[in-house]
């Protein structure tokens, strides 16, 4: 398999671990190790105490799926897969697709939601949003990319990077039209549970249609992004036994400390989502002053859910050149549009880490300094 570049793992690459501020990331403010342990329960702490590092089972630890599913209606420890997230995408979309195959993906997007089914010789629709309507997304114009030949359609809410989301009427209208037409959805849900209101949260699309295949994990919702353990679930029995096999080429399995963590994690849900969402309602408020303050250079469109937002730049101002300026003259790092493939004047910005007001005074003083 020849794929191309992942532009956005390539652009963090350049700056990740060299730029001081971060004003872009994805993922929550991370959890220290002995702030996890203070969390965890005496069950956990006791499987961590007599931790052997030794290999562990294939699909993953059966008492670690049972927690999991514990986080769906309709689905049992025997019908979730633990990977990393990235491999998640990589095992369902080799399973899934085939050479001539059809998708279609929420656009912009995480680059291998769609790249490694061109890679394997599929042909890619957009279903692109509404800039207009604070990015929402048209079923009206997902039922017109529909063809013959579809085989997969591939969706991610709440959204990366635009924080949209949908209603769940919207969310069944889909799966109904997918069953009607045999079509398979892989649903990317790594932000639920970050929505900035109760009421937008939707069901799991594995929870609604036995041919969807909903992929979540550890590295955003709840802060644990160094632990890399993610999952598939579906209730297609038949799926889930091809994963298993292609896992087998692989990582084969998964990392025996990150699986107890991530126990004792879900174990402690509440706390750790209820701590995350505080740092974003504050740190959403600072951003509504900011943008509001410069919304001569900006066009805010305010997220419903997750961690991050899609701020529209001015289009006399090249985000590229923005976006590397501001990374060079002030160790602050945003990302532009075009890392996503998108020719929008976009940047993503991320607002779940507790150094984001320092980040965003530092962008402050560039905006001075730079346009007045």
């Amino acid at each position: 398999m020849r794929i191309k570049d992942f532009k956005l793992e390539r652009y963090f690459a350049r700056y990740e671990f060299s730029a001081p501020y971060l004003l872009s990331c994805s993922d929550c403010e991370p959890l220290g190790l002995q702030e996890l342990l203070s969390l965890a329960d005496q069950d956990t702490l006791t499987r961590w105490s007599h931790l052997k590092l030794g290999y562990t089972e294939s699909q993953g630890q059966p008492v670690l799926r049972e927690e999991v599913a514990g986080l769906y209606q309709t689905i049992s420890p025997d019908d979730i897969l633990i990977a990393a997230p990235e491999e998640c995408i990589f095992i369902a979309m080799n399973c899934l697709l085939e050479k001539g195959d059809h998708i279609i993906t929420t656009f912009p997007g995480y680059q291998s939601l769609y790249e490694v089914a061109r890679a394997i010789g599929c042909e890619i629709s957009r279903w692109t949003q509404e800039e207009q309507d604070g990015f929402s997304f048209n079923i009206h114009k997902l039922k017109d990319l529909i063809r013959e030949q579809t085989k997969l359609v591939v969706i991610n809410f709440p959204h990366n990077p635009t924080g949209a989301t949908l209603k769940e009427n919207d969310l069944r209208e889909i799966l109904d039209l997918a069953g009607s037409r045999n079509i398979m959805v892989f649903s990317d849900e790594m932000y639920r549970f970050l929505e900035h209101h109760p009421s937008d949260r939707i069901a799991p699309a594995c929870d609604l249609y036995n041919n969807a295949v909903s992929l979540s994990g550890m590295s955003k919702s709840f802060a644990l992004a160094g632990l890399r353990i993610g999952w598939l679930a579906t209730q297609n029995e038949n799926l889930l036994r091809k994963f298993l096999a292609f896992k087998d080429y692989t990582t084969i399995c998964n990392s025996a400390p990150s699986e107890i963590l991530a126990l004792g994690a879900l174990r402690a849900k509440e706390q750790i989502i209820s701590r995350n969402l505080e740092i974003i309602h504050s740190n959403l408020g600072i951003l509504d002053r900011f943008f509001s303050r410069f919304n001569h250079l900006f066009t805010w469109s305010k997220p419903k859910a997750g961690p991050i937002a899609y701020p529209t730049l001015d289009r006399t101002i090249a985000v590229d050149t923005f976006c590397n300026e501001l990374v060079e003259k002030k160790g602050v790092m945003l990302l532009p549009s075009s890392v996503y493939d998108d020719p929008g004047n976009h940047f993503r910005i991320g607002f779940a880490r507790n150094n984001m007001p320092e980040a965003l005074a530092l962008l402050q003083e560039y905006l001075h300094e730079t346009y007045g």
